[in-house]
């Protein structure tokens, strides 16, 4: 078929829905990740090959002794006639010196200079050929990649949305018989059956929202990542997301401080993405603020637009660590002993879903002391609480 790439490990022509490679029988996901590190480094690469003339133009002095006008000896003289008079301040050219000294005679000194000039002009026209030459071929190289790594990116997306409708299937089910077991209606439960019947629910609520963000993620890397707007009273999406995150706290024991304006301020956005987005921040928030520590959810309304700013007094992040937060599938810590969960989604979805609605997430951060994460978005209207 016409929209069929190739398989990043044998290099034969694949569907790119498949998860597997029918030819060799690779996950195209992984390899596709895998290869594109390769991809990638090329892309960032510069090429550091100097660009010199292959014809070299000798200098003056030499070559009058290659053409039998002049000898060595005779152009030793000359430069130490010339290192003189620059020491007293009177500089001369080396073809000058030989002019002074009677060495050669001035037509003799225009025309090798002539010649050396067309020497010179030769070799600049064979460079700059070379030149475009390779600028040619770096261009293709580049083009090649970027055309690779669209392909690498396409496999990835389409991998994850497989992989995560799968998942969705079994996942229902176990979602079900714990309800069923829940609400006792296969029999009634014993305490230590129902603490185990808890901790088994919120591991379920976690795969649940890992798999939307899995979802989620695929939808924002291709053309099918449309926004539903809508006119939404802020302080809705607040609430929602503040009920998502507060079991979380208590049992941390961080507190969450809202800082919100009288009025109730209406915006344009699509409700469930923007939602996603402060219960995000703010479970983020919680997750990395030691016990004891606050988090504020502070929001003003000012000029037409809206200022949100969810800050911690957690642990903080390095300055130089910043520009790593939104990359996906990327942890800070990524070590296998890390101590905080997740796969990396949530603040690249984030920063996502708040440049789809024409706005930039700004991070400022002490190690140590917390962090601060600020995007503005437009003000539809107010109304009186």
């Amino acid at each position: 078929m016409s929209n069929n790439v190739a398989c990043p490990n044998c290099g034969e022509l694949v569907d790119p829905q498949e998860r597997v490679c029918p030819h060799c029988e690779v996950a195209l996901g992984f390899a596709a990740a895998l290869y594109e590190q390769t991809v990638a480094s090329l892309l960032a690469s510069d090429d550091k090959t100097p660009i010199a003339p292959e014809i070299l133009v000798p200098r003056l002095g030499e070559y009058l002794i290659e053409r039998g006008v002049l000898t060595s000896g005779q152009l030793q003289v000359a430069l130490e006639y010339s290192s003189g008079l620059s020491a007293r301040g009177e500089h001369r050219l080396v073809g000058q010196a030989l002019l002074e000294l009677g060495m050669v005679d001035r037509e003799m000194l225009d025309q090798v200079v002539t010649e050396q000039i067309l020497q010179l002009q030769n070799a600049l026209q064979l460079s700059n050929k070379k030149l475009e030459e390779r600028v040619q071929e770096r261009t293709r190289e580049l083009q090649n990649a970027l055309n690779k790594l669209a392909e690498l990116n396409q496999l990835k997306s389409n991998f994850i949305a497989n992989v995560s409708h799968e998942l969705r299937t079994p996942l229902t089910h176990i979602k079900g018989y714990l309800d069923l077991l829940s609400d006792e209606s296969l029999g009634t439960l014993s305490k230590e059956q129902l603490r185990a019947l808890r901790v088994m629910e919120r591991s379920e609520n976690r795969l649940e929202v890992l798999i939307e963000e899995l979802i989620l993620f695929s939808m924002a890397s291709s053309d099918t990542f449309l926004l539903r707007l809508e006119k939404v009273r802020l302080v809705d999406l607040v609430q929602v997301a503040l009920a998502k995150v507060c079991e979380k706290a208590d049992n941390r024991r961080v507190r969450i401080r809202e800082h919100m304006p009288d009025t109730s301020l209406v915006l344009n956005v699509d409700r469930e993405k923007m939602r996603y987005v402060l219960t995000e921040l703010l479970d983020n928030a919680v997750k990395f603020t030691p016990e004891g520590g606050v988090v504020r959810l502070v929001i003003l309304a000012d000029e037409g637009l809206v200022g949100i700013s969810i800050q911690d007094t957690g642990i903080g992040i390095a300055k130089e660590r910043l520009a790593e937060l939104f990359e996906p599938f990327h942890q800070l810590d990524g070590s296998v002993t890390r101590r905080y969960g997740g796969v990396g989604l949530g603040l690249a979805l984030v920063r996502r879903i708040i440049e789809a609605h024409g706005a930039t997430i700004q991070v400022s951060s002490v190690e140590g002391k917390g962090s601060r994460f600020d995007f503005q978005l437009p003000l539809v209207s107010t109304e009186m609480g």
